[in-house]
This record gives structure tokens, C-alpha cells and sequence, in this order.
């Protein structure tokens, strides 16, 4: 048996963490048996040293087309923001999960597809339980924060939208606005995944489940392709009277924009905590 690997009830099989001697900068790094997914996949997790201990929210950030679990800390240092948040006082002690997607093709969508892969249940049921395999001072019950850049935006609101008992507060960056959105980024056929028309749109999940909705907010780069589709959410859900923050900054679609502004999802997931 390698080290480090610990075996799991149901849904994990085998958890395999990193050697706590060869983590760096707070990182840890997890490959774990998912039953969602009915495949080995990968996360990162940050803990920060002020919260070991004692109970910590946990903060699930989401990567976009392309990416994996890595791109979020070493592509965009998410975990040195959050550190220097929590010293200046913005924020409490959290730890940030950072899952893959699941990997298929150039990006799952972070959803359900009619194959029977779940990388829904896979975020908001499974990765949850991974990071309290590595970190005890998670709570064993309390919700997640939920946040993702582009195709992780859509997954972030979307997932909010669904599972909005799981989730204890959403926000996203450069959010596409649908799944089948992704069909301008991505080489698959996405018509095949089986994603249900009614879940297809924020706009139209959003509103059907106004009722269950965690407190939620989103932003987007005055450069970014995508402003136009950020502006239309925003709108209708202000026309329909839906509790939303909507914010707009310099930028493109890039990671310069999406690391400085993570923080902005941060502060609001501690107004939250």
C-alpha cells in the first residue's frame, strides 16, 4: 500500500493524499475513486495555517474549459489571495477545495451526462467528503461556498441553483450562460450529454428555482466575449426581483482578471460564513 492512502466507505473506494513532508505553500493534493464518476480524479486542496484546529468553511473553486484541478492555485494563486485576506482581517480562516472536472473531453460542463457520469454529484456530494478525509477540522455537516471562472461560473450558479441546501453561497467569474454555450470553446459534440432543456440556461434555472437560491453573485470583464450574456442574467433577474450582485471590472477573459477578482468572491462568501 502506498503512502498516504487510506481506504474509504462508499463513494470512495481508495483515497490516495500527498506526503504532508513534500507539500509546499499550504498545498495538499488528493486522487480519490469516485462513484459519480466511476473513475480516479484529482483535487487540490489549501488549508491555511490559521484555521488549523478549528472548524473552517470550505470554499469549492471551479476551473474552466481545458484546466484541471491544479490551474486554480497555479495558474491563478488562489490560495496565496485567500492568504493574504486572512491576515489583513477580510476574511476568516477557509479552506479551498480544487476539484477537477472530471475531465471529459475539453470540459464536462460540471454536469450530469446521459452516459451516467455525474460531475454534479461529483462537486457538491463527493468533493466535499474527500477534503474531510484530508482535513479534519472541516465540520462534517455545513455546506459549501461555491465559486468557478467560465465554464466553472456556469457550473458555480447552476449547482447553486440545484442543490441550493448544499450550497451556502455562490459566485461567479466570466460565466458562460449555458451548457451548450461551451460549444464555442470545446471540440465535442455537446448535443449528446443529455443535459435537460430546462437546465440548460441560468436564466431559465435561476428563475424556476427563485425560491431556493443562495445568496448569489457573478462579474465580468468590460473586454470579455462573454459581457453581453453576463449583462442579460443580471438583467432578468433583477427584473424578476431575484436577490443577485452583479459587478463589472476592466478585463478580459483571462487569468490577470479572474486572480484579482477571486477575491471579491471571498470577501462576500465571509459575509456569508
Amino acid at each position: 500500500m502506498s503512502h498516504g492512502l487510506l481506504m474509504m466507505p462508499a463513494p470512495f473506494r481508495t483515497v490516495e493524499i500527498s506526503d504532508p513532508d513534500l507539500e509546499s505553500d499550504g498545498l495538499r493534493w488528493m486522487t480519490v475513486k469516485s462513484a459519480a464518476l466511476r473513475r480516479r480524479t484529482d483535487l487540490s486542496l489549501w488549508v491555511p495555517e490559521e484555521g488549523r484546529g478549528r472548524a473552517m468553511p470550505l470554499v469549492v473553486l471551479l476551473h474552466g474549459v481545458y484546466g484541471s484541478h491544479w490551474a486554480w492555485a497555479l495558474k491563478g494563486a488562489a490560495h496565496r489571495t485567500a492568504a493574504a485576506l486572512i491576515r489583513s482581517g477580510e476574511i476568516p480562516p477557509m479552506v479551498l477545495a480544487m476539484p477537477s472536472d472530471g475531465l471529459w473531453g475539453d470540459g464536462s460542463g460540471y454536469a450530469r451526462h446521459v452516459s451516467g457520469e455525474d460531475y454534479a454529484a461529483w462537486i457538491v456530494r463527493e468533493v466535499p467528503l474527500a477534503a474531510r478525509a484530508a482535513v479534519p477540522e472541516l465540520p462534517v455537516e455545513q455546506g459549501i461556498f461555491l465559486s468557478g471562472l467560465s465554464m466553472g461560473g456556469y457550473g458555480a450558479l447552476r449547482l447553486a441553483a440545484l442543490h441550493g441546501s448544499s450550497v451556502r453561497a455562490a459566485s461567479a467569474h466570466s460565466a458562460v450562460t449555458s451548457f451548450r454555450g461551451l460549444a464555442s470553446f470545446v471540440e465535442e459534440d455537446l448535443g449528446g450529454c443529455g443535459i435537460p432543456e430546462e437546465e440548460d440556461r441560468l436564466t431559465g434555472l435561476l428563475l424556476a428555482r427563485r425560491g431556493q437560491l443562495p445568496p448569489i453573485r457573478f462579474d465580468c470583464g468590460l473586454e470579455d466575449a462573454l459581457l453581453a450574456d453576463n449583462r442579460a442574467l443580471s438583467a432578468v433577474l433583477r427584473d424578476a426581483c431575484i436577490p443577485h450582485e452583479y459587478e463589472e471590472f476592466p478585463g478580459a477573459h483571462e487569468w490577470p482578471y479572474w486572480q484579482q477578482h477571486l477575491a471579491d468572491s471571498l470577501r462576500f462568501f465571509a459575509r456569508h460564513c
